[in-house]
């Protein structure tokens, strides 16, 4: 692409006139969706402007949602969506309490790290997109600055200037906390274990989301806890006639949910209904453990609120962590217990004691030097755009009564197929081509969701994925029922 040298028009930003220009080469189809945009160096040189003005030219376009920056890549037009696909409609879980098996979730997820699998199945996101460079160069630092500190027990509570940070970056959840509101701990799903222990006992009912994240099933059997699963809609979340029906009746301990861009769904509350559910749990007084991991990857840069800032009687359980923004290798995690903070910090201290404190002390310096701001517009972006990638690859490669989700943050899609179809049968056949999925009975206590799946939309798009969902699709396609022997078969 060549580019004449721009000049300012009178009344416009000189930055404005150079993304006007390649805002009307996208337009007119000289650049196309996937087209990689020249580089800032060279738009500087073919425009005569400074690079300054060419960055600000191109986070300008992403503002406007049509280029998107891909990590050591460059800058390309944004694909959008063509036809989308019909969504689910909300879950019609059987409304009984049971017991949770999760042998099926663990004989599953034992392999989807496996080397040279394309990992469509764990939630996982590519490494590329953590800052990688940042952390190790943190981590060194604080480890020659508090030698001492990072060698040795640390208060159980965690550091102070890591609950610091997590209580200033709450503030955009819409909650009000001092740092000695928050126990650090290793990551999300530890906070929601010592959170669950804290408020039942073995036998207790618990209320969640249908379909629910695995690793909160996972959660429940070791504690040995019924799961009650709600009809849940894939945008608006929990159904809250049924959690207070369920309430009336007497039978739940507790709730669990993941309240923004949920796993597998992807679904998101309302701040209004947010705000009645407290409001429903309060009147029971019931607790609630909330999982905010994904809080922070809307991908409108909105950050929606917690369902804990609207507590006010100390009933919400609030657990994140940095896993799913900054590093989920360093397990660092948070809970902010309410009423039950002593309990919680009890049970942290009998289970691992304290958080690794070289750990605490690097995210709580990334968190502090403003990189982690400019770091999560740029994943925020990167999610959106992979999501809708593997979206359209859905509508070019499966059937056409296929379903799928349409989250507005995260980067997991949930598909469902007709009910005649086995998402165990396709796990098997793509683990036999190197390709992970996750079916749908993973995320059911009750066995349900046979016809469905949850896809990881948080590796970078390439060539390899872009082969592992058309295969996908061939699978699919090619999957028959055989009535006779009631299990799905599989034709050349």
């Amino acid at each position: 692409m060549k580019a004449r040298p721009v000049e300012k028009s009178p009344g416009v930003n000189l930055y404005e006139e150079v993304a006007n220009r390649i805002q009307s080469l996208i337009k007119e189809g000289t650049l196309k969706p996937g087209d990689r945009i020249p580089s800032v160096r060279k738009m500087h040189q073919q425009m005569s402007v400074s690079i300054t003005t060419v960055l600000e030219a191109y986070r300008l376009l992403e503002d406007r949602g049509l280029i998107v920056a891909r990590p050591q890549s460059g800058y390309y037009v944004r694909h959008i969506l063509s036809l989308p696909p019909a969504e689910p409609t909300s879950s019609t879980p059987p409304g009984l309490a049971c017991n949770v098996d999760i042998s099926m979730a663990f004989r599953i997820n034992t392999v989807l790290g496996e080397p040279g699998m394309i990992k469509l199945g764990a939630a996982v996101p590519d490494p590329e997109l953590f800052p990688l460079a940042a952390l190790n160069r943190l981590m060194g630092q604080v480890m020659r600055q508090n030698p001492e500190v990072c060698h040795s027990y640390n208060a159980l509570p965690g550091l102070e200037p890591l609950r610091h940070e997590v209580a200033r970056r709450l503030m955009d959840a819409g909650c009000s906390l001092t740092p000695d509101q928050i126990l650090i701990v290793n990551g999300t799903t530890e906070g929601m274990y010592l959170s669950l222990r804290a408020i039942t006992k073995p036998g207790d009912t618990v209320a969640i989301e249908s379909p629910s994240y695995y690793g909160l099933l996972e959660i429940l059997q070791s504690l040995h806890l019924k799961a009650l699963e709600l009809p849940t809609h894939p945008r608006e979340g929990l159904s809250l006639p049924d959690l207070e029906n369920a309430l009336s009746q007497g039978q739940v301990a507790a709730c669990a949910i993941v309240s923004n861009f949920s796993n597998p769904l992807g679904s998101c509350m309302e701040d209004s209904k947010k705000k009645a559910l407290v409001e429903i749990l309060e009147n029971y007084d019931i607790p609630l453990v909330e999982d905010d991991v994904y809080g922070d990857l809307g991908f409108d840069e909105m950050r929606p609120k917690a369902i804990k800032a609207f507590d006010k009687k100390g009933l919400v359980l609030y657990c994140s962590s940095s896993s799913k923004t900054i590093s989920p290798g360093l397990r660092v995690g948070w809970v902010v217990a309410g009423r039950y903070q002593k309990t919680v910090e009890q049970l942290k201290l009998f289970t691992n004691i304290v958080t690794a404190a070289a750990n605490q002390l690097t995210i709580a310096a990334f968190l502090a030097n403003g990189g982690y701001d400019r770091h999560l517009r740029h994943l925020r972006r990167a999610y959106g755009e992979q999501v809708l990638r593997m979206t359209q690859a859905i509508c070019d490669y499966f059937p056409p009564e296929t379903k799928v989700t349409r989250p507005t943050g995260g980067h997991v899609l949930w598909v469902e197929l007709p009910p005649h179809f086995n998402a165990i049968a396709l796990y098997q056949e793509a683990y036999k081509r190197q390709i992970s999925i996750a079916p749908g009975t993973m995320f059911s206590a009750s066995g349900n969701y046979r016809n469905c799946f949850r896809l990881n939309c948080g590796l970078l798009w390439s060539p390899k994925i872009q082969i592992a969902m058309q295969i996908l699709g061939e699978l699919i396609a090619n999957q028959d029922y055989d009535t006779t022997r009631l299990r799905p078969v599989f034709l050349a």
